[in-house]
């Protein structure tokens, strides 16, 4: 059976074309293998990211190695996807002449159009359908796509254009169907979730969207990520407060609170409007957890509005956080704009410095959970110990539960009593299933 190996880079929405791509490969007949640790397929395709110069350069460097193992005979052809070669396409196809087939972010379909069938297709799928490579119990759910924002960093919206939502009713079918697949939490995933609906709809509509995928029989938690501050969806947070299988936690990326930094920036927010937004937000759902993302050294980002900084992540105290430093995207507002003069060892040190107040505030908050019964649900079994987590935690990026006993399940919900607690971790015991 001829084989295609597909390798997934960089962000959570990548993943899911990556997911969408496999099911459309899988029902024309081909055996899929996903980021196996020897590709040797007949196809490899890899799904590129080229968000900032880290993930450009992991993408450019995986093409490459799978180029010498084309030359050794290890592979078949190679194909190439997603926001690298949607960007740069004229320049890789000129540099990387070994790499057989190339394709931008939204016509991977032309891809799968490109092989042969291997059986006949007795029905066609809808192109939403996925193979999943997460857990069986969980999903990601992409709602739209692109950005209207453009801030001066981000070079998101000359890859993915302007924000497109998914109609409602779309949205909603694939969540019955994964449902039906046995998938029981739903991490909601957009360059811009705030945004959702306007273009359809001519308002924001994701509160009503998140309302109606919490009455869906069978979904357990639903989980929102990555919001915009600005013109912010207050009525979600009502949604949130309402319904007990919507999952008391935010994503919302902040970047920065000085007012110069955020004016430069682009962010169409204040500093007096993002504290405000906060204590709603706080106000409105008690308990709730944030997570947000930060970023040190963009220029106009002196000692004083680093200091402002500080003091916004210590007075906060964001129950999880991430932070990078700035890095300029050509073609950017801020590279056009903003010359980058801030030194690369500042920004780091800046950006240690904000990490490790952080990662004490994160410890401090984990204590304050010990001895506190959390619903936990089970993610995998190693070795006889099983790692879980509680609703404020999202895959990959947010604290696991650990939990020794081997007798449970993936997938399963259980109540944990929580007897330890790490920065970054927290260990607790059962209590009943």
């Amino acid at each position: 059976m001829y084989t295609v190996d597909v390798i997934s880079l960089g962000c959570s929405k990548n993943l899911v074309e990556s997911e969408r791509l496999m099911k459309q490969l899988e029902s024309k007949g081909y055996k899929i293998r996903f980021e196996p640790s020897y590709p040797n397929g007949d196809l490899v395709v890899v799904n590129t990211c080229g968000f900032i110069s880290d993930a450009k350069e992991e993408s450019i460097n995986t093409i490459l190695e799978l180029c010498e193992k084309k030359k050794r005979g290890e592979i078949g052809k190679i194909a190439v996807m997603g926001c690298l070669s949607q960007r740069y396409l004229k320049t890789l196809k000129k540099e990387i002449p070994e790499v057989d087939n190339w394709y931008g972010k939204f016509d991977w379909i032309k891809l799968i159009e490109d092989l042969p069938e291997q059986k006949k297709v007795k029905k066609k799928i809808q192109t939403w359908e996925r193979k999943l490579t997460t857990p069986p119990h969980s999903a990601y759910l992409k709602i739209s796509e692109g950005c209207n924002r453009f801030c001066a960093f981000c070079a998101i919206p000359l890859i993915t254009g302007k924000h497109t939502s998914r109609p409602v009713e779309e949205v909603l079918e694939e969540v019955r169907h994964l449902v039906k697949k046995g998938v029981k939490e739903f991490n909601i995933i957009a360059q811009d979730l705030s945004s959702y609906g306007k273009d359809l709809y001519g308002k924001s509509v994701l509160a009503s969207l998140i309302q109606k995928i919490s009455d869906i029989e069978g979904v357990k938690w639903i989980r929102l990520h990555y919001a915009y501050p600005a013109d912010f969806p207050i009525e979600v947070l009502d949604v949130m407060a309402e319904r007990e299988n919507v999952c008391k936690y935010l994503d919302i990326a902040l970047q920065h609170i000085s007012d110069p930094v955020l004016s430069n920036m682009r962010r169409h927010i204040s500093k007096e409007e993002t504290l405000k937004l906060l204590k709603e937000i706080r106000a409105r759902v008690p308990g709730i957890k944030l997570r947000t993302t930060l970023m040190t050294g963009f220029p106009g980002e002196g000692e004083k509005e680093f200091e402002e900084l500080k003091e916004f992540v210590k007075t906060q105290r964001f129950e999880r956080m991430g932070a990078f430093t700035y890095c300029e995207e050509e073609d950017t507002y801020a590279a056009k704009n903003s010359p980058d003069t801030i030194d690369s060892l500042i920004k780091q040190n800046r950006l240690d410095e904000i990490m490790q107040i952080q990662q004490g505030i994160s410890l401090e908050l984990n204590e304050e959970m010990v001895g506190s019964i959390q619903r936990v649900i089970i993610d995998r079994i190693e070795e006889g110990i099983a790692y879980g987590r509680t609703q404020y935690d999202s895959p990959e990026v947010d604290p696991e539960v650990i939990i020794k006993d081997e007798e449970l399940k993936p997938g399963e919900f259980i109540e944990v009593k929580i007897t330890e607690a790490y920065p970054f971790e927290l260990v607790g015991e059962v209590i009943h299933k």
